[in-house]
């Protein structure tokens, strides 16, 4: 399912997931203090364009924890309302819950992505 997913996945959906990930990154990286923030929001703009066949490992310590609580204020709250609504609506048919799930996946990683890796 990971090839056809990601596919069906990009066209419905996950372009724009992915988008949003891509304009946050840019928008953190016109800093110099915020660099560090964008090239993760870059690296996570690839699993929202193609999350099927990926996993997300969560940790860190206190300095994740610490970004990760900047993060929510600036720019992890409007990602993950985006991500929840869509896998919301996805949800509502029987054909859309593996793309739902994705979502779901992919606003989690939107609350906490400092200290998390994708494998």
């Amino acid at each position: 399912m990971g090839c056809l997913g990601n596919l069906l996945w990009f066209i419905f959906g996950g372009f724009w997931l992915g988008l949003s990930w891509l304009l946050a990154g840019i928008l953190w990286c016109i800093t110099i203090i915020g660099i560090p923030i964008g090239m993760q929001c870059f690296k996570f703009a690839s699993l929202a364009f193609f999350p099927f066949g990926k996993e997300v490992q969560y940790g860190g310590g206190v300095g994740s924890f610490l970004l990760n609580i900047l993060w929510i204020v600036v720019s992890g709250l409007p990602l993950a309302i985006e991500a929840a609504g869509l896998g919301c609506l996805l949800c509502v048919t029987i054909i859309g819950i593996p793309f739902g799930l994705q979502c779901f996946k992919i606003a989690k990683l939107a609350l906490m992505p400092f200290g998390s890796s994708v494998e």
